[in-house]
């Protein structure tokens, strides 16, 4: 057994490259074989969110604290609330961050193929951002 103590893992900004506004990054836990799943903690400030992007074995986002947004391409913004669990299914194209108004925490969960969890792409407009 290994327990990981919070806030022995240093936090990280969220790289403007894969991100738009303040984000925080918190890890959790890191795939170790023979798993392949790795967990952190996303804090989104007002107005912040992630670039599109998909993961490879898709995506668990538990949301903890705050409200926030996610969208899937081509589907409709929707509201994501603590207590609420989303799947992104494999390769699906979608963002999520807070809304314009409510700081969002959620835990983030995805597994990794060939060492690869995440392939980014191009950045959220602010008028697909607002698009609700």
């Amino acid at each position: 057994m290994i327990i990981t103590r919070s806030g022995s893992q240093p936090s990280s900004q969220g790289p403007a490259e894969y991100f738009t506004g303040s984000v925080r990054v918190d890890p959790l836990f890191q795939a170790k074989d023979p798993s392949r799943g790795s967990g952190a903690r996303v804090t989104f400030e007002p107005g912040a969110r992630t670039a599109w992007h998909t993961h490879p074995l898709g995506q668990i986002l538990i949301v903890t604290a705050g409200s926030g947004w996610v969208q899937q391409w081509g589907g409709e913004v929707e509201d994501i609330r603590p207590g609420d669990v989303v799947r992104i299914p494999p390769g699906q194209k979608h963002w999520h961050g807070a809304t314009a108004t409510t700081g969002m925490t959620h835990i983030a969960i995805q597994e990794q193929l060939d060492g690869k969890v995440v392939e980014w792409m191009e950045q959220v407009s602010d008028e697909q951002y607002r698009g609700r």
